[in-house]
């Protein structure tokens, strides 16, 4: 399923605004991370940043497919 938006006569893919949603997650749970020092437990913190984008972004996709119906 290929899905833009027409925003004002300009078309965006859905998966940009979907990637954005992740992104604002992932800045919420970064900071409660931060907050509950979660950090101190992981060895590579960008790569468990990237995975955990990836994890979220993953998530919004799948439960997009569920609000759109």
């Amino acid at each position: 399923m290929i899905a833009e938006l027409n925003l004002y006569g300009v078309f965006v893919p859905a998966l940009f605004l979907w990637m954005l949603l992740a992104f604002c997650i992932l800045l919420v749970l970064r900071r409660a991370l931060v907050h509950g020092n979660a950090y101190v437990l992981i060895w590579h913190r960008p790569l468990f940043d990237l995975a955990l984008y990836v994890i979220i972004l993953g998530a919004v996709v799948f439960f997009s497919r569920w609000l759109a119906t």
